[in-house]
């Protein structure tokens, strides 16, 4: 068997399948090593506006469209007596049908996107767990992985793309990883069905419900009268006097009136889960033969529901430069210094609003009665339009609120000189 790719493609979520699909669809010889056995399971389900684009680029909007994953025109904010913001419209703002975005069963969309990769040539082998990444001659040159019988075998390529999202394999072998000082958050949450949806527009809106000072809940619609519903906080707040996630869960629930009124007539279908929120960034962002995307590069607290976004994307703007640069027979981190840029801004832009939103003297609706022209700046940055200056925006944020520095890791690895 020819164990010889033009790049390797180390996880199928959103980041390695838009990788992959759009590198296969370029004539390059395509291997996808996935651990799992899709369907499987993910959390984050919520979409935002721009995602249209990459999903555009792969060829997914029409299968998006015949889907049954509700419709999402918009995000709302209620605060813990129960009181409902007036809702962020996307289509007030951006006049695209990508206003109207989807909330989906990332189980469906995440297989939906590995089909899609196969359907362009992508050798895609699930249940193949990467082991170890091979070098030679200072640089990385494919990956060690062991199949479903457990045998290892060696693949080698120029280019391999580390798209393992938050296991992120190579950030944890280099020791690369560096969390954010300050978004270090945990989450739990489960499923319901039977829970009250908003009635017309806002049946499929995403509701971030605060916690008094403490955190917030997601409340997100999905199919077959489902919603995913769960709590962000500090783990010294939510774990203070039990570990029990069914009885932290209900105690969060009634401090906040929304969130306990909509789930009322529901029943709970799912187990609680748990998972650390750390926010996190690789030092950096390639070296010689190998790249990161998606979470194994950066992962951001998912309040604005960012994630999926930034995946896809990074695995868009990767497979430009991977392709580039087979032809130019040249495998050097320094190449993705483009990508690396626009990557970290994006991440920046969103990372800003976070800490703000984390701020108890923060308001969107302050800001904005003071300085109204900046509206359109915060919608924008809430939809994924991530490549304008915000500096205006963050300059007035900063007067309600801590805006962090950015921060400087995620360049390519310098060359040994």
């Amino acid at each position: 068997m020819n164990q010889n790719y033009d790049a390797i493609v180390i996880g199928c979520g959103p980041a390695g399948a838009a990788c992959s699909t759009i590198l296969a669809s370029k004539g390059r010889r395509v291997l996808v090593l996935e651990r799992e056995k899709f369907p499987r399971y993910h959390i984050g389900e919520s979409l935002i506006p721009y995602t249209y684009f990459p999903l555009e680029r792969l060829g997914l909007i029409p299968a998006m469209k015949a889907s049954h994953f509700p419709k999402k025109y918009s995000v709302q904010f209620v605060n813990p007596s129960g009181r409902v913001s007036e809702p962020f419209y996307f289509f007030q703002h951006l006049k695209h049908e990508a206003a109207c975005t989807w909330q989906v069963l990332r189980s469906e969309f995440d297989q939906m996107l590995m089909d899609n990769a196969r359907a362009s040539g992508a050798e895609i082998r699930e249940q193949t767990t990467a082991r170890e990444l091979l070098r030679a001659d200072g640089r990385v040159t494919g990956v060690r992985a062991a199949g479903p019988d457990g045998q290892p075998a060696d693949y080698h390529a120029p280019f391999t793309i580390d798209a393992t999202g938050r296991d992120a394999f190579a950030v944890s072998r280099n020791g690369w990883k560096v969390r954010d000082p300050y978004l270090n958050k945990i989450a739990i949450w489960t499923y319901y069905q039977g829970a009250m949806r908003d009635p017309g527009l806002d049946e499929g809106a995403t509701t971030v419900a605060y916690v008094e000072e403490k955190g917030w809940f997601w409340y997100i619609p999905l199919p077959d009268d489902v919603v995913s519903v769960g709590i962000v906080a500090e783990k010294d707040y939510l774990y203070n006097g039990t570990r029990d996630l069914e009885e932290i869960f209900n105690r969060e629930v009634g401090r906040n009136a929304w969130i306990g009124k909509h789930l009322a007539p529901g029943r709970r279908t799912e187990p609680f889960r748990v998972t650390g929120e750390f926010s996190y960034r690789s030092q950096y962002c390639a070296e010689d033969g190998l790249v990161l995307i998606g979470d194994a590069f950066a992962f951001l607290d998912p309040v604005f529901s960012s994630g999926v976004f930034l995946a896809l994307r990074s695995g868009e703007i990767a497979a430009g430069v991977i392709d580039e640069a087979l032809s130019a027979n040249d495998v050097s981190a320094a190449r993705f210094d483009g990508y690396s840029s626009e990557m970290r801004q994006g991440i920046e832009a969103m990372r800003r609003l976070v800490y703000a939103f984390y701020d108890h003297n923060f308001s969107f609706g302050a800001v904005i009665r003071e300085h109204p022209h900046l509206a359109g700046d915060l919608t924008d940055c809430l939809i994924g339009n991530l490549l304008i200056d915000f500096e205006p925006l963050f300059e007035a944020v900063g007067r309600f609120a801590r805006v962090p520095a950015p921060l400087e890791y995620g360049t390519p690895l310098p060359a040994v000189r």
